[in-house]
């Protein structure tokens, strides 16, 4: 593992992500396992909450699948990259900020989410959605 990826494994230990990530996944039921990039992947997470394919707290990826695609593991690879630049807890309120103004401006919560945008929403298996005003004919 190089260095950067060293470094976002103990932010996201120092600012209590990737420990609020393992205790989702203990609550969650969900089975750990090493993964890439220093990354823990947690599979079989039991509860519908939250609505994605994965999602990530600190270096941890969690998921109700039994195994994740090589470009969804990417994707969410970036979150974690996301929550040590957030310093940990404070990516919570901002990416729940982020989402509601996607869903006011595209209509959609993850395709105008700068957070899902830089993690590259096709990755993640989002829509690329334009904003309103872009799909906004005009006329009377």
């Amino acid at each position: 593992m190089n260095r950067r990826f060293r470094f976002r494994r103990a932010a996201n230990y120092i600012n209590l992500a990737t420990p609020l990530g393992l205790l989702i996944s203990v609550i969650g039921g969900a089975t750990r396992q090493s993964g890439p990039n220093g990354l823990i992947l947690a599979f079989g997470y039991r509860y519908r909450f939250p609505i994605a394919g994965a999602f990530t707290v600190g270096n941890v990826v969690l998921t109700k699948r039994d195994s994740l695609s090589e470009r969804l593991i990417l994707h969410e690879d970036r979150h974690a990259t996301q929550w040590a630049w957030c310093a940990g807890l404070p990516m919570l309120p901002l990416y729940l900020l982020a989402m509601l103004v996607s869903v006011v401006v595209c209509g959609h919560q993850a395709s105008c989410n700068v957070f899902e945008r830089l993690a590259n929403l096709e990755d993640g298996g989002y829509p690329r959605i334009p904003p309103w005003w872009r799909r906004f004919r005009g006329g009377g």
